[in-house]
């Protein structure tokens, strides 16, 4: 990677583009137009599309058609790959759909106990964060000296899953951040994710619900006088972290305040540490073990207490962290497990941009 940036709550996509090609200028990467030869867009769910396709009219319409279950995401992503058709009009682009990670998990986990009729007009199980998990799949063999299912993980996308006769290797990776998810992973490969059919699923995230039974809809709007509008707004807007904590969707501004003895902000940490754990307990299960667990993303990375939440009381497993390893600061990956844990515990900064530029650039010269 020679460079990065961001832009947070951009109103203008045209203005954040310029931006970010006037960097690239500046820092000599990119003399003209005409040195750019692809760009990839990390596109979150598309209707009846996923995988790695060209960013073109097909995957515009299949992130607006999918607008209404993802709000936070597909509005933005059509917007950003229109803005470059429309600068940019002979540079290929690509769209990797974070769902693409989780297109070989077993038929069971993508079916909801729905009418058949449901599933087929698409209510299932889908996954997302799929850049990073597989991205964490492939560094966790590495660091584990399992270079054969670390390529194997590199070529998901153009290959398909390989059969290893060897001992498998099992990997529990947990994204936390302003969007969490876990995923279970076997081989390099996703048998699991704690999503649903959408990124308002799964644990709680910074202002959206995460798992929430579907009678309580209808329940609290009759409860409440709400509208549908009313009641889609709050569970993607004000719930999760915010909703909880009625301070903030920032995980860091929560433990502040727990750490004051603010009961609130005390019982969102409980309730977002017990989901993340109920799901490294189920993939634990389904992997008949874990030789790795992962934490990766703002949270993941940077919160210490998290994790020892996480792992406590979870040595009958072979899960131990060394508490002076996870309380350093560090700014690259780290293992922070024990020597005595039988599971390997790491801390491994998601590199998502290297996944959708491999993918790209893979696309391009195919």
């Amino acid at each position: 990677m020679l460079t990065k940036g961001g832009f947070e709550r951009v109103a203008d996509h045209g203005f954040a583009i310029d931006q970010c090609l006037e960097k690239l200028r500046k820092e000599g990467h990119l003399e003209s137009m005409d040195n750019l030869d692809g760009i990839g867009f990390k596109t979150i769910l598309g209707k009846n599309l996923s995988g790695c396709v060209p960013a073109d009219g097909r995957t515009i319409k299949a992130l607006e058609a999918y607008s209404s279950i993802a709000p936070s995401h597909n509005p933005a992503y059509a917007n950003g790959i229109r803005q470059f058709r429309k600068k940019f009009k002979n540079v290929r682009l690509v769209a990797l759909f974070e769902t693409a990670f989780y297109q070989w998990v077993p038929t069971a986990v993508t079916r909801y106990a729905v009418p058949e009729a449901w599933y087929e007009a698409g209510v299932r199980r889908n996954g997302f964060h799929g850049a990073s998990h597989k991205f964490i799949a492939e560094r966790s063999a590495e660091l584990l000296s399992r270079d054969d299912i670390a390529e194997c993980c590199r070529n998901l996308y153009r290959d398909g899953p390989v059969h290893f006769e060897c001992k498998p290797l099992r990997l529990i990776s947990c994204h936390l951040g302003g969007s969490s998810s876990i995923a279970g992973c076997l081989n390099g490969v996703a048998i699991d994710g704690s999503f649903g059919m959408t990124p308002q699923s799964g644990i709680p995230h910074n202002n959206r619900v995460g798992d929430l039974d579907a009678s309580a809809t209808s329940f609290i709007m009759k409860e409440l006088n709400l509208s549908m509008d009313e009641v889609q707004a709050q569970l993607t807007q004000e719930s999760g972290l915010l909703g909880l904590s009625g301070i903030s969707n920032d995980l860091r501004d929560i433990g502040e305040k727990a750490a004051a003895g603010n009961k609130r902000a005390k019982l969102t940490i409980d309730v977002l540490v017990h989901a993340i754990r109920h799901w490294v307990g189920a993939f634990y299960l389904e992997l008949n073990g874990c030789d790795a667990l992962v934490f990766t993303g703002g949270i993941g990375e940077n919160n210490p207490t998290i994790r020892e939440a996480v792992c406590a009381k979870l040595d009958n497993l072979g899960i131990e962290i060394d508490p002076e390893l996870n309380n350093e600061t560090f700014a690259d990956e780290k293992m922070i497990s024990s020597k005595k844990s039988k599971v390997k515990v790491f801390v491994i900064p998601a590199n998502e941009e290297l996944v959708i530029a491999r993918e790209t650039c893979r696309l391009l010269a195919s």
